[in-house]
C-alpha cells in the first residue's frame, strides 16, 4: 500500500504509452491523451499544455484518466479551474480514474459541479479534500492513499464510494456530510479512521471494512442504515454519542433504519456510550475482545439484541430498552446498572457476572441462564474467548423493583438484596443457588463448632466477616469455603447491612418462596430470618433473643429433626435415670384395713389407707426398676400416664416429662413436615 499498484492491462481508453518498454512495461503511461493530442497531460509538450490549460474555465469538465501528476502539474491544472475573482475551485465531471498522484492532492474546498472520478486512483503523498464539495456522485472505489487522506467537512450530494479503498494513513472524515450513500465497503484504514460528527443521510455501508487503527464514530449521525457487517476493528472502536435514527417517510410510511454490526468483530474496546438506537440495532454474531460499552445508549425500537460473544464487560449502565427487547450475551460481566426497561424483556446470558442494581423495570424482565452456545443464522458463536465457569452469576439486584424480575438458573451466591423493593414478589425458578454457610469444624475459644449447613444470603456472609474481624480476601480470589464471604464494604461497619436489615431481607425471600408453594426451599429463609433476629441487640428485645436462643438450641427453630430427636434422646434418658433413682418405690405399697366396731351395735366401718411409695435403700438400677422407668418415659412421650406407682418425686419427674418431650417430638414432626411439604 506504500507504492502505487502498476496496472498491467490495458486501459480501455487511449493511452500515452510514453516510456513503453517491451519487456519491463511493454504499455508505458496509463494517462488518455488530452483532446487532440496524441499524449496525456503529463507528457504533452510545453506549449500544448500551456494552450489545453488556457482554454480551462472554472467548472469544466475534465478527464485525466491514468495521468501522473506531480505536485506543480496539479497546481497548474486547478489553478485553470479558479475563479479569479471568488479564488473559488470548480470542476465539472472530473475524471481522475487510475490518475497518479507523486505529491499532495490538494483539492481543498474544491467544488466538483459534476460527477467526480477518482476510482484505482493513487495517492502517494496526502490527499487534501477538506471542505470539498461533490454535488454529483463521488466515486473513490479501489483508491489508495498512502498519505493522510482529509476529507474534513467535506460534502457529498450525491453518492460516495469508497468502496475497497486502501488508507495507510490517516483518514480523515470529521464533520463530513454524505447526502446520498456512502459506500465503504471492504474499505482498509491502516492507521486512524475519523468519523466524528459526520452526518450520513443515505445508507452507510461498511461491510466488511477494515479498521486496523483506532475508528472513531463518536457523535456521527446515520439517517438511513449503518451497515457494518463482517467489520473487523483491530484498535479501538468509538461511536460515543453517534445516532442512527429513523429512516424515511414514503407516502405516510415510515421506513426505520437498522444499525448492522452483524458478525463484526472488535479486537479491543467498542465504545457505544449515549449512542441512540431508533431503530433496530443488530449485533447478531458480533465478537468483543476486550469489552463493550453502551453506557446511556438508548434503543427506543430494538426486539432483538445479540447473540454476541464479549470477553470482559458488556456495559448496560443507564441504557434504554424502549421497546419488548430479547438480549443475547456471552461475556465475563454484564453491568445493567440503572438501565431501564420500558417494556417486556428477555435476558438470556451465558457465563457471566449480571449487575442489575438500581435498574429500572417498568414492565416484566426476565434473567435466565442459557444452558447451550447461542445460535445465529451464521452458525453457533464461538466462545473460545470465555474462560472459567461456566454459570449465570448474579451479583445485585439492589434498588430494583422485584415484583417485575424474574431469575432463572441462576448463581445468587454473591447477590445483593439490600435495598431492592418488593422482595417478596421476586421470582426465582429453575435451579437457583446461593451461598453456604462455611463448611468444617471451627474453633471459638477453645470449643469446636459446626456450622449449620444452609442457604445464606451474601449479606449474612458479610456481617459475620465483618463481626469476626475476618480479613478481606484477595482481589479475584475464588471464596475459601471455610470462610464467610468478606463484602465490597469489608471493613466499614456503617456500609455493611446489620441483623436487623438482613433478617428483613429473609422475611421478604421466604414469604416469595412460600407463594410460589416452595415452602421447604424457603425453609432455609425463616432459618436466616430468626439467626439475624437472635443476634440484632438493637432492634430484637432481649426477651425475645432469649426464647430464640432456646429455639434454636432445642430444634434449630423448629427446622433440624435430628436437633430435636437428639434433645428427645437425652430427656428420655434422663427420665428414666431419675425414675429408676428417685421416682419408682421398692415395692407396690400393700393397703391396709382398719375395722371399728361400735359399742351396742352390729354396723362395722372400714376405714381404707394407702402407704406412700418409698424409695428404696438399695438396688435402684436394676433391669425390672429400668423397665418400669422406660414404660413411665414412653407413655410420657406421647402424653399419656403410664398408671405406674410412683413416688411423689417421681410424680413430679413424670409430669415434667410429659410436656417437655411431647413438645420435643412435636418440634421433630415439624421439621420434617418442614422440609417435605409442598
Amino acid at each position: 500500500m506504500n507504492t502505487p499498484t502498476p496496472l498491467l492491462a490495458a486501459p480501455p481508453w487511449p493511452h500515452c504509452a510514453h516510456g513503453a518498454d517491451p519487456v519491463t512495461d511493454p504499455m508505458g503511461c496509463r494517462g488518455i491523451h488530452v483532446f487532440s493530442y496524441t499524449a496525456c497531460l503529463a507528457h504533452l509538450a510545453d506549449t500544448d499544455r500551456d494552450t489545453y490549460l488556457a482554454g480551462l474555465a472554472p467548472g469544466a469538465d475534465i478527464d485525466h484518466r491514468g495521468t501522473p501528476f506531480t505536485d506543480d502539474l496539479l497546481d497548474r491544472l486547478l489553478q485553470a479551474l479558479t475563479d479569479p475573482t471568488t479564488s473559488a475551485l470548480r470542476l465539472g465531471d472530473a475524471r481522475f480514474v487510475g490518475a497518479q498522484f507523486s505529491g499532495t492532492a490538494g483539492f481543498t474546498r474544491a467544488q466538483f459541479i459534476g460527477d467526480a472520478w477518482f476510482t484505482e486512483a493513487q495517492f502517494s503523498g496526502d490527499a487534501g479534500f477538506v471542505e470539498a464539495k461533490f454535488t454529483g456522485d463521488a466515486w473513490f472505489t479501489e483508491a489508495q492513499f498512502s498519505g493522510d487522506a482529509g476529507f474534513t467537512e467535506a460534502q457529498f450530494s450525491g453518492d460516495a464510494g469508497f468502496t475497497e479503498a486502501q488508507f495507510t494513513g490517516d483518514a480523515w472524515f470529521t464533520e463530513a456530510q454524505f447526502t446520498g450513500d456512502a459506500r465503504f465497503g471492504g474499505a482498509q484504514f491502516s492507521r486512524a479512521a475519523k468519523f466524528g460528527e459526520a452526518q450520513f443521510s443515505g445508507d452507510a455501508k461498511f461491510v466488511e471494512a477494515q479498521f486496523s487503527g483506532d475508528a472513531e464514530f463518536t457523535r456521527a449521525q446515520f439517517s438511513g442504515d449503518a451497515e457494518f457487517t463482517r467489520a473487523k476493528f483491530t484498535g479501538d472502536a468509538e461511536f460515543g454519542g453517534a445516532q442512527f435514527t429513523s429512516g424515511a417517510r414514503f407516502g405516510g410510511t415510515q421506513f426505520t433504519s437498522v444499525a448492522w454490526f452483524r458478525e463484526a468483530y472488535f479486537s479491543r474496546a467498542a465504545g457505544f456510550v449515549e449512542a441512540q438506537f431508533t431503530g433496530d440495532a443488530e449485533f447478531a454474531g458480533a465478537y468483543f475482545s476486550r469489552g463493550a460499552w453502551f453506557g446511556g445508549a438508548q434503543f427506543l425500537a430494538a426486539a432483538w439484541w445479540g447473540p454476541l460473544v464479549c470477553k470482559g464487560k458488556v456495559d448496560l449502565s443507564g441504557a434504554v430498552f424502549g421497546a419488548p427487547v430479547t438480549l443475547e450475551i456471552a461475556a465475563d460481566a454484564v453491568s445493567c446498572v440503572r438501565t431501564r426497561f420500558e417494556s417486556t424483556a428477555t435476558v438470556r446470558v451465558r457465563w457471566a457476572e449480571v449487575d442489575l442494581g438500581y435498574a429500572v423495570l417498568v414492565a416484566p424482565v426476565a434473567v435466565t441462564a442459557h444452558p447451550a452456545p447461542f445460535t445465529t443464522v451464521f452458525g453457533n458463536m464461538d466462545e473460545r474467548l470465555l474462560a472459567g465457569p461456566d454459570r449465570v452469576r448474579v451479583t445485585s439486584i439492589q434498588g430494583v423493583d422485584a415484583a417485575h424480575l424474574v431469575l432463572t438458573d441462576t448463581d445468587l451466591s454473591d447477590c445483593l438484596f439490600s435495598g431492592a423493593f418488593h422482595l417478596d414478589q421476586l421470582r426465582l425458578e429453575g435451579r437457583t443457588t446461593l451461598a453456604p454457610a462455611p463448611a468444617g469444624f471451627h474453633r471459638r475459644g477453645i470449643a469446636p463448632i459446626r456450622w449449620t449447613r444452609r442457604r445464606t444470603l451474601a449479606e449474612e456472609h458479610h456481617w459475620r466477616a465483618q463481626s469476626a474481624g475476618q480479613p478481606p480476601a484477595p482481589a479475584g480470589a475464588l471464596p475459601e469455603p471455610r470462610r464467610w464471604r468478606t463484602g465490597p464494604d469489608h471493613g466499614d461497619p456503617a456500609r455493611t447491612p446489620d441483623p436487623d436489615d438482613v433478617a428483613a431481607l429473609y422475611r421478604q425471600l421466604r414469604k416469595a418462596f412460600e407463594d410460589g408453594k416452595n415452602e421447604p426451599g424457603a425453609a432455609d429463609f425463616y432459618y436466616g430470618e430468626c439467626e439475624m433476629r437472635r443476634h440484632d441487640r438493637t432492634g430484637t428485645p432481649k426477651t425475645e433473643r432469649r426464647l430464640l436462643w432456646a429455639y434454636w438450641a432445642l430444634s434449630g427453630y423448629g427446622l433440624r429433626a435430628s436437633r430435636a430427636l437428639g434433645w428427645l434422646a437425652v430427656a428420655m434418658l434422663t427420665t428414666i435415670l431419675l425414675l429408676m433413682a428417685f421416682g419408682l418405690p421398692a415395692s407396690s405399697p400393700k393397703q391396709e384395713a382398719t375395722g371399728t366396731v361400735p359399742a351396742g351395735g352390729g354396723k362395722v366401718t372400714f376405714v381404707i389407707d394407702k402407704q406412700d411409695p418409698k424409695n428404696p435403700v438399695k438396688d435402684r438400677f436394676t433391669t425390672k426398676r429400668f423397665d418400669k422407668a422406660l414404660s413411665v418415659t414412653l407413655n410420657s412421650v406421647v402424653f399419656r400416664s403410664s398408671g405406674q406407682d410412683l413416688t411423689t418425686t417421681g410424680t413430679y419427674i413424670e409430669m415434667t416429662s410429659r410436656i417437655l418431650e411431647p413438645a420435643l417430638l412435636a418440634l421433630a414432626v415439624l421439621a420434617i413436615r418442614g422440609r417435605i411439604k409442598r
